[in-house]
């Protein structure tokens, strides 16, 4: 299990099982561990996710790595998948975050 910390300093976990969660189902982010630990620590933007779920993003080339993770409290959160996708339209979600250039 890694842990690194979100934005707000929140230790996030990814757990093994998760990671087997991701390559399994989205198979193309395999070789991608370490950027989708620096993505939660480092997105270009944060947008809202799914029952309080955040989504951190990073663009690579025509898409876009996306970590959906949670913070639980201010001391837990946790990884929950990630995944590349070129449908992402920042002008149709809602943006909590972004990284002024």
């Amino acid at each position: 299990m890694d842990i690194i910390n979100s934005l707000g300093g929140i230790p996030i976990r990814m757990i093994e099982e998760r990671w087997l969660h991701i390559v399994e189902n989205h198979s193309d982010v395999a070789g991608y561990y370490d950027e989708i630990l620096n993505t939660v620590e480092n997105p270009e933007f944060i947008i809202k996710g799914c029952r309080n779920a955040l989504i951190a993003i990073s663009k690579k080339d025509k898409r876009s790595l996306a970590i959906v993770h949670k913070e639980l409290s201010k001391t837990d959160g946790f990884i929950i998948t990630a995944y590349f996708t070129s449908k992402l339209d920042l002008d149709k979600e809602e943006i909590l975050w972004q990284k002024q250039p």
